[in-house]
């Protein structure tokens, strides 16, 4: 797996064991940048490749597509393609994961062109991204692996450019690490990542920066706080339930986010119980928890001015003889009451109270991120994740995060009239809608009452949170969907915001202008 990349030189050369060149599309066939030099670690580059001798041997205009050139005596010659375009950040990832996956050997260099780049950065970011996440494996250990790049121009590139390139690289070390992180987290065993064990593993990731504060709140601390929703999903485990409060709180900072993420460790159901087969990725439910975490984390190193302030409720669905029942009422942390129809419906019990206290911080916006109905996949399948927003602005905002990160998101209705689905003769709301009808939407209008009325947008990741199989940069297994996705909204805001720094106990900023809208 790979941990680190750096900028190096053509002098590097021959240290590589693969050299990528990047290609653009046209009808003439494979376009070669006049920045890549005539003879590359001994094989000669033209500057165009036959379309039909490129298309018989597997290069073609789709991103990530490959042309393999062995050499006896050097390094392994890769060309990859980027699509039609030397600006979309998408075909950079994907350009990244074939350099890995063509890749030979242990030190892969990749030819950044900056000449015909509009942000090189951007680009620089994205390919290390794309290799990065793609080099993950829960059972690689090998960290010995190289990924370099090289910034190339005409005659040279301009002292800006490499310096865009080398901040590029960084940040794309930042925010792959991180994901990776999340994503180990996500794919280990239910009985190594118990709640506690899991928020131990956030204090220590998040503890190394001294610009966040993390608090872990035990059983009798969630108890003392009235987190009912919590204390009720987690009653039927043995194992402690827990809380992660994190601050992230730079010098500066003009807007203020917070993130919810869910954490449940496994989710049998509880006495609503799953199929066997239901059950079986079911240590994957933790995904939003590992997420909001790893954003916080991408977000601090990356120093950026606004605050987060990161939640994540953490237990397990379990049946034991102190499970909640089907008909049981539980009361919430800001005193609402849900009916529990069915036990396997949780995860917006636990994010009934995460979103209260979430409130209670006070901030500009509030996103929370699960993997929380099947009605989503249903819907949208498993490389589209389910957005819900308050504000046209803050879902406007979103999409194109998703866009840029090349985590789409689908913005699907609050639908008040369907209100009605969760309504309870005996609490405030109950825990399920109208039986397979509209679940995903019943779920988001559930956790929408506990927002009391602040911007707030619900990813639900359900499908997109695992990959059946590995397609490009996204492996086989947990994907920690939407973190990136986050990243780059959060960056935006950053990017756009030109207010006057806020304290925590300031009104919301009025600048990010995300009032909340009425249906």
């Amino acid at each position: 797996m790979i941990k680190h990349a750096r900028v190096v030189t053509l002098d590097d050369l021959a240290d590589a064991t693969t050299v990528v060149i990047p290609v653009i599309f046209d009808e003439e066939g494979a376009l070669i940048a006049e920045a890549i030099p005539g003879q590359v670690a001994g094989h000669d580059v033209a500057r165009t490749l036959d379309a039909s001798w490129c298309s018989a041997r597997g290069l073609n205009a789709t991103p990530g597509s490959t042309l393999v050139r062995a050499s006896f005596a050097g390094p392994t010659l890769v060309f990859v393609s980027l699509g039609s375009s030397y600006n979309q950040a998408e075909g950079f990832r994907m350009a990244g994961a074939s350099a890995v996956q063509r890749g030979e050997g242990d030190v892969i260099v990749f030819l950044l062109p900056t000449d015909p780049i509009e942000f090189p950065d951007v680009a620089a970011q994205a390919v290390v991204e794309g290799a990065m996440l793609a080099s993950y494996g829960f059972k690689t250990t090998d960290e010995d692996r190289r990924f370099e790049v090289v910034a190339l121009g005409v005659p040279l590139p301009s002292v800006a450019d490499h310096d865009d390139v080398v901040e590029g690289v960084r940040r794309g070390v930042v925010v792959a690490d991180a994901v990776n992180w999340a994503k180990h987290l996500i794919d280990s065993p239910p009985n190594e990542i118990s709640p506690k064990e899991l928020a131990k593993r956030i204090a220590q990731r998040l503890g190394e920066n001294d610009d966040v504060q993390v608090e872990i709140w035990t059983e009798s601390k969630i108890r003392d706080e009235r987190l009912g929703g919590l204390l009720g999903v987690g009653a039927g485990s043995a194992e402690p339930t827990r809380l992660v409060y994190a601050i992230y709180q730079p010098r500066e900072s003009r807007a203020h986010v917070a993130l919810v993420g869910k954490g449940i460790t496994f989710d049998s159901g509880g006495l609503s119980i799953k199929s066997g087969e239901g059950m079986m990725a079911m240590k994957t439910d933790m995904s939003g928890a590992a997420i909001v975490m790893a954003t916080l984390s991408i977000v601090a190193a990356l120093g950026l001015p606004l605050r987060v302030t990161a939640i994540a409720p953490l237990t397990e669905n379990l049946s034991g003889d102190r499970a909640m029942r089907p008909g049981d009422v539980l009361t919430t942390r800001n005193g609402m009451t849900i009916e529990v129809l069915n036990t396997d419906a949780e995860g917006r019990l636990v994010l009934a109270d995460a979103l209260a206290l979430a409130v209670e911080a006070n901030p500009d916006a509030i996103i929370d991120v699960a993997t929380l109905t099947g009605a989503q996949a249903v819907a949208l399948g498993d490389e589209v994740g389910g957005l819900f927003a308050s504000t046209d602005e803050l879902a406007e905002l979103l999409q194109a995060a998703g866009e840029r990160s090349g985590e789409m998101l689908w913005r699907l209705p609050l639908v008040a009239r369907y209100e009605k689905h969760i309504e309870s003769d005996i609490a405030d709301m109950k825990n399920l809608g109208k039986n397979g009808k509209a679940g995903a939407i019943s779920a988001a209008l559930l956790l929408q009452r506990f927002t009391d009325g602040r911007p707030w947008a619900h990813l639900d990741i359900a499908g997109p949170g695992r990959a059946d199989a590995t397609r490009g940069y996204v492996t086989k297994g947990a994907t920690a969907f939407g973190a990136r996705a986050l990243v780059e909204f959060l960056w935006q805001v950053v990017q756009d915001d030109e207010g006057t720094p806020r304290d925590a106990d300031d009104e919301p900023a009025q600048h990010l202008d995300l009032e909340a809208s009425v249906d």
